[in-house]
């Protein structure tokens, strides 16, 4: 009995073990998480759920039946779950508790309608801060619960839960401060990423721009010359015309801080890193009163002013230099970016290296060898790096601190035989730059905002110039030294109107000096200016958007001269019908500050321009005048732009003029006005972008001591007419460009009676020009992607792809009773190649 009541108590605990596991195996097997369910929804019918982790993470339900629709699956999840799925758009699906009150949307921009990243959006009890895409959820206790959404540089919204959308995750806007009072009029006024502003300035921004023929990055002074009206009559970025004024009139800013050097090879491309500078603001007229010098024009360069939340790299290569740039968060209020670039020169040296070189050096003392003298070992080298670190402490809280170096470096030896003997000296050339700015920025109230910015800015030219046969070394330096402060304070007084005042500090100091050891001779001079400057200004924005209408004033005092400059500064833009854009600017400008040519052959002749500051007697201060206003068409792709100007300049000297004639050594006063039309017709269809655009204008020079009649000035490019069309399709770009314009006037000598007294006999000034200039450019890149997260872009570009000897100088001189006529010629063709890793 015993055993067979054993045998049958093990059998019956076998059994109900057995039924107890095959039970929890069909539990098991039953029921799944339902996060993993979520997760398999969203890769089999490509949504998004959203929800919050705690709320679902120990949620588990009987695995949905084989329904064959999303719609079937998500009303079985609600009737086995206390969850709700709402449909918020195809792709987004809002999970939440049924009995839940919930707040969710999309934020955007209302004027360019892009998502706006880490607001925060704050109740009672929670707060969260919006995705990438602008979404956000929030949980709410209450009906009458407040919320507040905040962004640094956004007008704050804030209302009770019951005024907000409750059935779905709709748009909500958020309008900027004071700057939502300047809007964009013509999007992609060239190609994709170029737009035309209602205050008359042009932003490019290369996050979102295309292409321009010819260019094998986004070169920063390469790219504004592809305006009407804006041209470098030597293919230089450090002799660029705006409205035929020359290089030293134009204000050039990096996020805010003034800038006296612009490019690499002495000139041939820009020392702005193509890879931390975001975007530019052209403004050739009617800029605002906050802005001091630059009589003939502004270009403003920024950094991205976003903060950055994940780590982003690049490095890259082409034919003139290696370079890499790094954006990194610190935290979730702080980020920085670091660009680097080195010329390529150490490792090879590329044919376009070889071709700038050569363009450097020609018709230089680092060329031109005299007898019985060896130039040799001839290098160049140049590097750049830009600093940017960005910090919001707090919803209106933010600080931006910015540096920049920069150094150009030539060398090279002259080597000679004296007495039986071989001596070897060594020239150079050194031109650097160095400065750092800080930004402070808080918002008051949503409508009060206070800026501060100040900066330090240095530039420094070096010339060592060697004569070996007389021992002789010539040392000559030119620096500038510039101290800024700038307090500025708007005030949105509601969406129309919007006032600004402020008070500007700028102390300029400039030294000259020139040295030489056999004899000796010494020469410095070291001179300063200091100017105080307040100014005001109101703007004002129609409901509509189609009234625009910006009042400045700029009142200046240099202490130095005890001179009162008072400048008003207006805009004003009307849109008509929604397709034409009518739009008035004007201005008055002052600058201290100049570039003046003492001799040819200064700094070695390859960079002969040294900064000097007026002082209000032989060398005045530089004062412009200028009113324009033209008309716009944009409709189906179309764009038709027509605009006249007439710009007047006065208190320029003679010397910085660059004058290679009989008034080359002459010190003279004196003025120039320009009379220009400048037309754009651009029209796109599909991946294909196509524009025309031609330019005249008519320049001339009053200098009473030279000459009692008006004369043409150096920089008069009557006519220019530029072409261009651009191909994107997917990963694709290419470009062709073309460029046409009359030559540069010259002085010729008398044709017969050329040399009188063994001096040249001139002709009427500037009465001839070189030939017409010609340029067909070339442009394709391409772009990779290797794996999810590692990009790269492949570029290729041809300068002047016909090969194309253009003009670009011709002087005369005297030699043994006879004249010598030099002629200086642009870049041949000249190839380029980039390639870049995004990491």
């Amino acid at each position: 009995m015993t055993n067979s009541h054993n045998i049958r108590t093990i059998f019956l605990t076998l059994v109900l073990s057995l039924s107890f596991s095959i039970h929890a195996q069909v539990n098991d097997q039953g029921t799944k998480k339902l996060v993993i369910i979520l997760q398999e929804l969203q890769a089999q019918f490509n949504v998004q759920f959203n929800y919050a982790e705690d709320q679902v993470a120990d949620v588990s339900v009987t695995t949905p039946p084989a329904y064959t629709s999303l719609s079937e699956i998500i009303s079985y999840l609600e009737k086995n779950t206390a969850l709700t799925f709402t449909r918020v758009d195809e792709k987004f699906i809002l999970v939440k508790l049924r009995d839940e009150l919930l707040l969710c949307g999309y934020l955007k921009d209302k004027d360019n309608l892009k998502p706006i990243v880490s607001a925060t959006v704050q109740g009672d009890k929670s707060a969260t801060i919006t995705d990438e895409n602008g979404f956000f959820q929030l949980r709410i206790r209450s009906l009458k619960e407040q919320i507040s959404i905040r962004h640094i540089g956004y007008k704050t919204i804030l209302r009770s839960y019951e005024r907000f959308f409750k059935s779905d995750c709709g748009f909500i806007y958020m309008r900027s401060q004071a700057e939502s009072l300047s809007q964009i009029t013509i999007s992609n006024y060239i190609t994709s990423g170029i737009h035309k502003m209602t205050d008359g300035s042009f932003n490019i921004n290369f996050k979102s721009f295309d292409m321009l023929p010819g260019m094998i990055e986004n070169d920063v002074l390469q790219a504004v010359q592809a305006f009407p009206g804006i041209q470098s009559t030597n293919e230089t970025v450090s002799n660029i015309n705006i409205r035929g004024g020359t290089h030293d009139q134009n204000l050039l800013l990096w996020d805010g801080i003034k800038m006296y050097q612009s490019g690499h090879f002495f000139g041939l491309i820009s020392m702005y890193n193509p890879q931390i500078t975001q975007q530019v603001s052209l403004l050739k007229n009617g800029s605002d009163p906050s802005y001091t010098d630059g009589v003939s024009g502004t270009i403003s360069m920024q950094t991205d002013k976003s903060l950055n939340q994940t780590l982003k790299a690049s490095i890259g290569a082409n034919f003139t230099d290696v370079n890499a740039f790094v954006d990194a968060p610190l935290g979730k209020k702080s980020s920085i970016q670091v660009a680097a670039r080195k010329s390529l020169n150490d490792f090879v040296e590329t044919p376009t290296y070889k071709a700038y070189f050569e363009r450097i050096e020609e018709n230089t003392e680092v060329e031109e060898n005299q007898p019985n003298i060896i130039n040799s070992d001839k290098t160049f080298d140049f590097y750049d790096a830009s600093f940017r670190w960005l910090y919001k402490i707090n919803d209106t809280n933010e600080i931006r601190l910015n540096a920049i170096l920069v150094s150009n470096k030539l060398n090279f030896n002259e080597t000679a035989t004296i007495d039986m003997m071989e001596e070897s000296r060594e020239s150079s050339l050194t031109q650097n730059s160095f400065a750092a700015g800080l930004f402070y920025r808080n918002i008051w109230r949503d409508k009060f905002i206070t800026t501060l910015e100040v900066y330090e800015t240095d530039y420094r030219l070096k010339a060592i110039n060697v004569n070996i046969l007389d021992a002789q070394r010539f040392l000559q330096e030119n620096s500038v030294s510039e101290t800024s402060a700038k307090l500025q304070v708007e005030y949105l007084l509601n969406d129309k109107l919007t006032v600004l005042g402020g008070y500007h500090f700028v102390e300029t100091e400039v030294t000259n000096l020139d040295d030489v050891d056999e004899p000796v001779f010494r020469f410095l001079v070291s001179e300063v200016v200091r100017t105080h400057g307040v100014f005001s200004q109101a703007t004002y924005t129609s409901h509509d958007q189609n009234t625009y209408l910006k009042l400045g004033v700029r009142h200046n005092y240099i202490d130095k001269f005890k001179k009162h400059l008072t400048e008003p500064r207006f805009s004003f833009t009307q849109i008509v019908a929604d397709k034409f854009t009518v739009e008035v600017l004007g201005e008055l400008k002052h600058q201290n500050t100049s570039q003046i040519i003492n001799f040819q052959n200064d700094f070695l002749g390859i960079e002969k321009r040294r900064w000097q500051l007026s002082n209000d007697q032989d060398i005045p201060v530089i004062k412009s005048q200028q009113v324009s206003t033209g008309i716009s068409y944009n409709d189906h792709g179309w764009l038709a732009s027509v605009e006249a100007y007439h710009k007047k300049v006065t208190g320029i000297t003679s010397q910085s003029q660059g004058f290679q004639n009989q008034f080359e050594f002459t010190k003279s006063q004196g003025n120039y006005q320009v009379l220009g039309l400048g037309v754009l017709v651009r029209k796109k269809i599909a991946n294909i972008n196509t524009w025309i655009s031609y330019s005249f204008m008519k320049n001339d020079y009053e200098f009473k001591e030279l000459e009692s009649a008006r004369f043409p000035s150096n920089f008069d490019i009557t006519h220019a007419f530029t072409s261009g069309i651009t191909y994107t399709q997917k990963n694709l770009k290419v470009g062709l460009g073309f460029n046409w314009r009359f030559g540069k006037p010259i002085t010729e000598p008398v044709l017969g009676n050329e040399l009188i007294n063994q001096e040249i006999n001139f002709n009427t000034t500037n009465s001839s020009r070189l030939d017409d200039y010609m340029r067909l450019d070339l442009s394709a890149a391409y772009k990779i992607k290797i794996s999810p997260k590692l990009k790269a872009d492949v570029a290729f570009a041809v300068w002047n792809i016909l090969d194309r000897e253009n003009q670009i100088e011709q002087f005369f001189d005297v030699t043994d009773d006879r004249i010598d006529e030099t002629t200086q010629f642009s870049l041949g063709m000249t190839p380029n190649v980039s390639f870049r890793l995004f990491f």
